[in-house]
């Protein structure tokens, strides 16, 4: 029997429902999770904050599909106000507003974790076969040639040229169209995002999906979960609706993702027994630069991230442990005319010039990999809202400045005539001999512009409860029935966007979960 996608408009009354499993997340770690379980005969419930849209929905409108799919309408951030705070809020998470970049996560990457903060089972024996069956499900495959746009290979030939190691992305797609919209969520399907893939694979299996609904407090004793209470929302308000939800279960697992899990858990008064709750925070900070071209560009169409710089994804340190470059990947950008204009720190007649030609307008963006002995704490808010504290310590902040300086390199190696930083003062270059003003250039707060979208931590893994949050089996120390499945559990970035490592790390919670 096929489950149902259930919306806070069908819930008239107070409500109270029963499962084998409560999913609190609809992204990438509680569609994975749900399928596999519903696949299994689990009777399962997952919760979404926010809303439920389809392609009918997708109206390719930047400012719109942002208020929709965008917590905060991507406004909210970190406590400095330096970096803005990206996640999705809707069925699907952050998947159906991602670039659909689908790495498998880094052997070097997974031998640290193992290594240095003792994970087992969650290696390249246990991975690859997951991610073998995800790329079927998923159609993940490196980007064809077709589907570089011209900033795409402007920066595989700067590559090229300064003898930077780059590859073809790998994407999850299908019968892509090239309109460029992939961030205001895919009118066309093509974009292979839990909305198309697990959540109606999951349904299909018996799952029950309900959108609206805010998940609140955890009813607790001796170790093991018993209900959960939640809010249903008002999606029009974006305030409750005076209705509630209450889901009793067998087992309850957190998905709510790198922003939100942490801060239900310790809203819940997790945090005196769990020590590390909240700690070992990162986010992928965001660096980028703009370049005004002599020929058409068109950031806009076509898909983001075709190819890949992966030269400096490790950072490099000297022989007295002193940074000297790295620590990032990356790519081209693409940002719609609207966000274009807004990002750019320009006024009056020079932002009229800039716009005029915005379509020889190029960009090129970063993914830094958070230096781990250097990353933050999330928390709560007043008003109940995630609260990041993030330091941009020393090694952080040189990674961004040495990260905006090869993005200044690559554009001027392919033809820029200028190159203006994403600030928040003008910083305009007129050639890679420039690079000294990077070096003045404000990090934090009123310097750069930046956004975090791949937050992880907060939940970490290990096996003392003393330095982490779940154990192997992605249980939360202490309790018998309470699970987290999704970057939150990560002891540091994955170094490459995290949606495939989510994914196959949620298969794996699935097994314990099905095992206990």
């Amino acid at each position: 029997m096929s489950g149902r996608i259930w919306q806070g408009t069908d819930i008239a009354t107070d409500t109270t429902v029963e499962a084998d499993v409560c999913i609190i997340g609809s992204g990438c770690g509680g569609a994975t999770l749900a399928k596999a379980l519903a696949l299994a005969g689990r009777k399962v419930v997952v919760l979404e904050r926010g809303g439920y849209y389809t392609e009918a929905d997708f109206d390719q409108d930047e400012l719109n599909m942002n208020g929709k799919l965008s917590a905060n309408r991507s406004l909210k951030s970190s406590t400095d106000g330096g970096t803005l705070l990206l996640s999705g809020n809707n069925v699907g998470g952050a998947s159906v507003h991602y670039w659909a970049d689908t790495y498998r996560t880094p052997q070097d990457r997974l031998d640290h974790w193992a290594q240095r903060y003792g994970l087992t089972g969650h290696g390249g024996a246990e991975l690859g076969p997951v991610w073998d069956a995800l790329d079927k499900v998923l159609n993940v495959h490196r980007a064809d040639e077709e589907h570089h746009n011209r900033m795409n290979q402007l920066l595989r030939e700067g590559a090229k040229k300064l003898g930077w190691e780059g590859n073809a992305v790998p994407q999850a797609r299908k019968g892509c169209v090239k309109s460029g919209h992939c961030m205001q969520g895919c009118l066309y399907a093509a974009k292979q995002s839990q909305l198309v893939t697990h959540i109606p694979q999951a349904v299909a299996a018996g799952a029950h999906v309900y959108a609206d609904i805010l998940a609140d407090k955890l009813t607790h004793a001796n170790g093991k979960v018993s209900s959960l209470a939640c809010r249903v929302m008002d999606r029009a308000t974006n305030r409750p609706s005076g209705r509630t939800l209450t889901v009793h279960a067998k087992q309850f697992a957190v998905a709510a993702g790198g922003y939100y899990s942490a801060p239900f858990l310790i809203a819940n008064g997790l945090q005196s027994q769990l020590p590390a709750l909240g700690k070992h925070f990162g986010m992928n900070p965001t660096a980028w630069a703009f370049g005004l071209y002599d020929e058409d560009i068109t950031l806009w169409r076509n898909i983001p991230a075709a190819f890949g710089v992966e030269e400096f994804r490790l950072a490099r340190f000297d022989a007295q442990k002193r940074y000297l470059e790295g620590g990032y990947l990356l790519m081209a950008n693409q940002v719609q005319p609207g966000t274009l204009a807004g990002t750019m720190p320009l006024m009056g007649d020079e932002i009229g010039e800039w716009m005029g030609q915005a379509h020889k307008i190029g960009s090129t963006i970063v993914w830094l990999d958070d230096y781990e002995e250097e990353l933050g704490t999330i928390g709560v808010n007043a008003d109940g809202s995630p609260k990041v504290d993030y330091p941009y310590g020393p090694v952080t902040t040189a990674m961004l400045r040495d990260s905006l300086k090869k993005q200044v390199q690559v554009m001027f190696a392919t033809g820029a005539r200028k190159v203006l930083l994403g600030s928040g003062r003008r910083v305009m270059l007129d050639s890679a001999e420039d690079l000294s003003a990077i070096d003045q250039l404000a990090i934090t707060g009123g310097g750069l512009f930046m956004a975090a979208p791949h937050p992880f931590g907060g939940c970490r893994m290990g096996s003392d409860p003393k330095t982490s949050v779940v154990g192997m089996d992605h249980r939360v120390h202490g309790f018998q029935n309470l699970f987290v499945t999704d970057p939150s559990v990560f002891p540091t970035g994955p170094s490459v966007d995290p949606s495939f490592t989510i994914m196959a790390f949620s298969t794996i919670a699935a097994r314990h979960m099905l095992a206990a």
